[in-house]
């Protein structure tokens, strides 16, 4: 089947007030580590809430294939069966991530002390990410690469016969490269030291303490952080109990605070202050958003949130908010665009490389749909009004963009339309049918013409 002929157009329709408790998946960054860690530990780590989208299951088979067993119960709990640090096997064949840049550049940590050569590669869109800013400390470290020009997938590593523990600062803030090396760091000999100029989500930090890895994290007056780890440690197995995903949550809560009359509570998000810039941003415009049931599981702060429509007012976000949400941008997009007045978006240029360049993707979409807007390299304003929509936007294997423009088609006078919905699947399978019965109007639309 061809790639145009596997397309899933889908159009969102002006919808009535939205309304009811929904739950979103768990969330996509502590599932990829719960299957991650369990691998690492000895005995049995027991997961519920994991998330089923394509990403997790991607890591879940590349957890297999370095060895560790790896169940779904008919209750939908799983269970890992970890080979230890520093027993993952030599996978057999290729490591295809998928659409996953967070598991592959994890796994290439994970893998980067281990003595074996281990190949992974992606989809279309994979493949065109750039992967340089983690294989540059592994090769500090004692890894051996072959990439393609620019580091890009498909590459073949070989871990190091014997790691080297090295002081690493992140030349950007970047949770992915820091949880790179601190993987690699659970397999070298040795303290291991990660130096974050800029905060990031410490998911990585919070389950290598969970998990009994010896971990020091020291804070400046500036706000960066020195994180030291000691090397090749007994992980001791978890009862894990996966949040709902943030990120995820963003799309319901967007479209609550846009479509008049909405009242929607969602139920058990995670609330880890590194992952919460969006309802910081939220709240600023004028959001109505109550936070009910606080609680704690597992080390993670957790709360319903209740979502009233609300009046909008455009904000300026400031650059050092960006690493808190760096995800959320695009949905953000949606919100700006009824919104009183103008919303700049800066310091956003990691979202030119995520699963697609987001940031041209937003304009785009916004463009195809009569919404005011000016781009940057590093930068995105969005002048709020009436949405006229009727306009069909590219995905780009982008599942953020696909259901960004969903959302805003709720609200839009003519329908939006994305030219596939079966992206969405990678992060949020989901989300359809918990929109639709939140009361969201979307109806399959014809392909694009051969």
């Amino acid at each position: 089947m061809s790639a145009e002929a596997a397309l899933r157009p889908l159009s969102a329709h002006r919808s009535p007030a939205l309304k009811g408790r929904v739950r979103v998946p768990g969330d996509k960054s502590i599932s990829h580590r719960s299957l991650m860690f369990g691998a690492l530990a000895i005995g049995r780590t027991t997961i519920t809430g994991l998330l089923e989208g394509g990403d997790i299951m991607s890591t879940a088979a590349a957890m297999r294939a370095f060895g560790a067993n790896i169940h779904r119960g008919d209750d939908g709990t799983w269970t890992v069966d970890g080979v230890g640090v520093g027993g993952l096997l030599e996978p057999a064949g290729v490591i295809d991530f998928g659409n996953a840049g967070t598991g592959v550049r994890l796994c290439m940590g994970l893998a980067a002390a281990q003595p074996i050569a281990v190949t992974f590669t992606g989809d279309g869109s994979l493949i065109k990410r750039p992967m340089g800013r983690v294989l540059d400390p592994l090769r500090k470290m004692g890894v051996d690469v072959i990439a393609r020009s620019g580091d890009r997938l498909p590459l073949t590593m070989r871990g190091a016969m014997t790691p080297i523990p090295i002081e690493y600062t992140v030349p950007v803030p970047s949770a992915q490269v820091k949880s790179a090396v601190l993987l690699a760091g659970l397999g070298t000999p040795g303290v291991t030291t990660v130096i974050e100029p800029v905060f990031t989500r410490d998911h990585t930090e919070r389950m290598l303490a969970g998990f009994g890895a010896a971990i020091d994290i020291e804070t400046a007056a500036n706000g960066a952080r020195t994180i030291r780890l000691e090397g090749r440690p007994d992980l001791k197995p978890q009862t894990i109990t996966v949040p709902g995903d943030p990120s995820s949550a963003a799309f319901p809560i967007v479209a609550a605070l846009i479509v008049p009359g909405s009242d929607v509570t969602v139920e058990g998000i995670l609330m880890n202050p590194s992952r919460i810039g969006l309802i910081d941003t939220l709240l600023e415009m004028g959001a109505d958003i109550t936070i009910e049931n606080a609680r704690e599981t597992g080390g993670e702060k957790i709360a319903d949130l209740r979502v009233k429509h609300s009046a909008l007012k455009g904000v300026t976000v400031p650059p050092e908010r960006a690493p808190l949400m760096i995800d959320e941008y695009p949905v953000l997009a949606a919100a700006a665009a009824v919104a009183e007045g103008k919303t700049v978006m800066l310091g956003i240029e990691e979202m030119r490389v995520k699963e697609s360049d987001r940031i041209a993707a937003v304009a785009a979409g916004l463009a195809a749909n009569g919404v005011d807007h000016e781009e940057g390299r590093d930068w995105l304003s969005v002048t709020g009004g009436k949405v006229a929509g009727g306009g069909r936007v590219v995905t780009h294997l982008d599942h953020r963009i696909a259901m960004t423009f969903l959302v805003l088609g709720l609200v839009a006078d003519a329908p939006v339309t994305v030219d596939d919905a079966g992206v969405i699947a990678t992060s949020f399978p989901e989300f359809e049918p918990l929109m639709r019965g939140a009361g969201a109007l979307f109806e399959d639309a014809e392909a694009d013409a051969a």
